[in-house]
């Protein structure tokens, strides 16, 4: 029995050391939880995928350049037949089929194109514009990233700062409501303050518990955007203030967003290997021309007549044109199909560029509007300190109320929660702005 309880209770100390180990604390800067992001995210590694198998697939359009090489060796054993022999006056006898049972060829060949009506060269650049689309796809996705990575790190700053500002004010409800039951007992205080301060205790409590429920979700999402065991818990090392903003021209970020998104730079190249298989599909109705050379080394040699039973080479060379006379429009029809696929990304990219301007006006207005926010709520939040201060003044010698300082108190905490979130409106507002202009920035 004793052996039994022993095993218990080292299986709870392992339970417990385990799960110390798996909710680890790990601190984070904003540059490292970036960094993170970008080495563990399984979206980016299915992107490089992609982006590799495109830098194959110009390869293989580049080897098309290239001659065509093939090695063959082979064995065949027939059958006995009988030998076919003739016999001429004056000169014999002669066998002109005879019994070989065993064949053996062994034959090299190559084929080089010598023109292919520009199929070759549009094949390759079209591979060359899908491989940068690639590229661009994993640089958007990296931006995406970045900016979910960032958002999520000032959630969970934001989260839990109002945590933090909830308990204080917790704590000074708590403190206040001893007081109003203390005023009470001694007859100095109605019943109705004492409960008016009891509800906005609690409800400061129910707003802290929410709060930290936030967090704790927060710090599940960032987790899992930086690769970090299940379990831990974040602890953001930035200090929740805004960053000062330089003033920016609309039409100069326009201007650089249209240069540096990768989701434009991305449809264009789209769009360039669209034509490009336009040409691919016109180059089948051209003529080809190709340059096929030959050698065999067979016993007997099937070009050698009549065949003996030993190796003999041969060799052979020639140029080959081929033209497709009629193909009952199917060419002419691919290459519409392909000219009205170029057609419509051609329209997407117009339509994207035009809704890129929109995201970046928006962006912007909304970082202006969160900086005017900031700055009322600084002034705000100061005002309600103040307020705070006369009120317990006031209270404290008896001028006012309960009821008045309570007022008070809960601006006070609605004026610190309004700081708060401001201060991350101008943080996520930024990296809005930032996104949408294709930058990267911190």
């Amino acid at each position: 029995m004793n052996a039994r309880i022993r095993c218990l209770v080292l299986f709870a100390l392992l339970g417990l050391i385990s799960g110390f180990a798996a909710a680890q604390t790990v601190r984070l800067t904003l540059p490292d939880a970036l960094d993170r992001a970008r080495t563990n995210s399984p979206r980016l590694e299915s992107l490089a995928a992609l982006e590799a198998a495109a830098e194959a697939a110009r390869r293989g359009a580049l080897a098309e350049r290239l001659p065509l090489v093939d090695l063959s060796g082979g064995y065949t054993r027939n059958s006995n037949v009988e030998e076919f022999n003739l016999t001429l006056p004056g000169l014999g006898t002669r066998t002109l089929f005879p019994n070989i049972p065993n064949n053996y060829r062994l034959h090299a060949g190559a084929a080089l194109p010598l023109y292919t009506g520009g199929r070759i060269e549009s094949a390759i650049a079209a591979a060359d514009r899908q491989r940068e689309a690639a590229a661009q796809d994993r640089s958007g996705a990296v931006n995406d990233l970045l900016l979910e990575t960032r958002t999520a790190y000032w959630g969970l700053v934001t989260a839990r700062e109002s945590a933090r500002v909830l308990a204080e004010a917790e704590a000074t409800y708590e403190a206040h409501l001893k007081d109003a039951r203390n005023r009470y007992e001694v007859g100095i205080a109605a019943s109705n303050e004492v409960l008016a301060v009891q509800v906005e205790r609690d409800r400061a409590e129910l707003a802290r518990l929410q709060a930290e429920n936030s967090a704790a979700v927060v710090n599940e999402n960032l987790i899992r955007l930086v690769g970090l065991p299940p379990g831990s818990r974040v602890e953001p090392t930035e200090a929740l203030t805004a960053p000062p903003v330089s003033p920016a021209d609309p039409e100069a970020l326009v201007t650089a967003a249209l240069a540096a998104r990768p989701e434009i730079l991305a449809l264009q190249a789209r769009a360039k290997a669209a034509r490009a298989s336009v040409e691919i599909q016109k180059s089948i109705s051209r003529p080809q021309a190709s340059l096929s050379l030959g050698y065999d080394y067979a016993d007997p040699n099937p070009r050698i007549v009549p065949p003996r039973d030993r190796f003999e080479s041969t060799w052979s060379a020639g140029v080959t044109v081929a033209l497709r006379a009629f193909d009952g429009g199917r060419a002419a029809a691919a290459a519409a199909q392909a000219s009205a696929q170029a057609d419509a990304l051609d329209r997407q990219l117009e339509d994207l560029k035009a809704r890129l301007r929109l995201e970046v006006t928006s962006r912007l207005l909304d970082l202006s509007s969160a900086r005017a926010a900031l700055v009322v709520a600084a002034r705000n939040l100061d005002a309600a300190k103040e307020n705070v201060r006369v009120a317990r003044d006031r209270y404290q010698e008896g001028v006012v109320p309960s009821t008045e300082l309570l007022d008070a108190e809960t601006a006070l905490l609605r004026a610190s929660l309004d700081q708060t979130s401001a201060a991350t409106q101008v943080r996520v507002a930024l990296a809005n702005l930032d996104r949408a202009v294709g930058r990267s920035g911190q």
